[in-house]
C-alpha cells in the first residue's frame, strides 16, 4: 500500500513517519521536490541523532526512511492508494490541491484531508471522489488519536476503511459527525484561546498561566505551551473558522492570538511563541 501526503511541515512530515513505520510505502510532496527533500532530510537528522543517544538503532531508522519517496506529487503519487491532504488550513488551497490530484492519482485512489477545521463537504464538491477527514494531532508519531470524519458525499464503505486503516497505523479512530472543529479542536481551541485573554489582561504571566491549569485542572500540558505546540496561526484558524460558522462571541479569537501570527511568532516551530524555544 502506498500513501501520498501532501504538505510534509509539522503535521505532514510527523503523518508520513506514522505510516512508514507501519509499512506503507510513502510519497512525501512539498512545495516542490526539493523542499520534499529537505524535509526528508529534517527527519534523517532527527533519526540520527535518536541513534547517536543510543535511543533508536540504525538499521530501524534506514529502514523508516527507506519507505519515504520525497518529490513533486505529479512525479511521486501516480499510483497512490490513498492521499492524506496536510496542506495549509485554507479551504481555497485544499480544494486546488485536490483538483490537481484528480488528473494524478487512479480512480481507486482514497481522498483523506488532515484539516483541523474546515468543511470536508465544501472540499469535496466540485471532485470526482468523495473525501473523508482523516484528522490527526500533533505529534502524529506519539499522539494515539485519530478523528474521523464523514462528508455528506462520504460513504460507510470508505469510513470503514480509515477506521480499519487507522487501527493499522497503531491509532485509535473515533467516528466524527461533521461540524466545524469535530470534536477535539470544539473543545481545546477555545481553552487555548482563553488562555490568550487571560494573558492579555494581566491576570498572570504565561508561565504562571499554564502551572495553574497542569496544577490546578490536572492537565500535562498548559494551554499557551500547547498553543505554541500546536502552532498559533493553527489556534487563530481554527477559532475563526469556529466564529464564523457559530457567530458565537465565545469563540471570537483573541486579539493576542492575531498580533502573534502577524510576528511570526507561531510557536516552537518558528523558535517563539508564548514562550521562547
Amino acid at each position: 500500500m502506498k500513501v501520498g501526503v501532501i504538505g510534509a511541515g509539522t503535521m505532514g512530515a510527523g503523518i508520513c513517519e506514522v505510516f512508514a513505520k507501519a509499512g506503507w510505502d510513502v510519497a512525501m510532496t512539498a512545495s516542490s521536490a526539493a523542499s520534499a527533500q529537505k524535509h526528508k532530510d529534517k527527519l534523517a537528522a532527527g533519526y540520527a541523532k535518536k541513534v547517536a543517544k543510543g535511543k533508536m538503532a540504525q538499521e530501524k531508522a534506514d529502514a523508516i526512511l527507506a519507505k519515504i519517496i520525497p518529490g513533486a506529487k505529479e512525479d511521486v503519487c501516480g499510483d497512490c492508494d490513498l492521499i492524506v491532504e496536510c496542506s495549509k488550513e485554507d479551504m481555497g488551497m485544499k480544494k486546488q490541491v485536490f483538483t490537481e490530484l484528480m488528473s494524478i492519482v487512479g480512480p481507486d485512489c482514497m481522498f483523506a484531508t488532515n484539516t483541523s477545521s474546515l468543511s470536508i463537504t465544501e472540499i469535496a464538491n466540485t471532485l470526482d471522489r468523495p473525501v473523508i477527514g482523516m484528522h490527526f494531532f500533533n505529534p502524529a508519531p506519539v499522539m494515539k488519536l485519530v478523528e474521523v470524519i464523514a462528508a455528506e458525499q462520504t460513504p460507510q464503505e470508505m469510513v470503514d476503511k480509515i477506521v480499519a486503516i487507522s487501527k493499522d497505523l497503531g491509532k485509535t479512530p473515533v467516528v466524527v459527525k461533521e461540524a466545524a472543529g469535530f470534536v477535539v479542536n470544539r473543545i481545546l481551541v477555545p481553552l487555548i484561546n482563553e488562555g490568550a485573554f487571560v494573558l492579555s489582561e494581566g491576570l498572570a504571566s504565561a508561565e504562571d498561566i499554564d502551572i495553574a491549569m497542569q496544577l490546578g485542572a490536572g492537565h500535562p500540558m498548559g494551554p499557551l505551551h500547547l498553543a505554541d505546540l500546536v502552532g498559533i496561526d493553527i489556534a487563530l484558524a481554527v477559532c475563526d473558522v469556529l466564529y464564523n460558522e457559530f457567530q458565537d462571541s465565545k469563540y471570537r479569537a483573541c486579539p493576542l492570538l492575531r498580533k502573534k501570527v502577524r510576528a511570526g511568532k507561531l510557536g516552537i516551530k518558528t523558535g517563539e511563541g508564548f514562550f521562547k524555544y
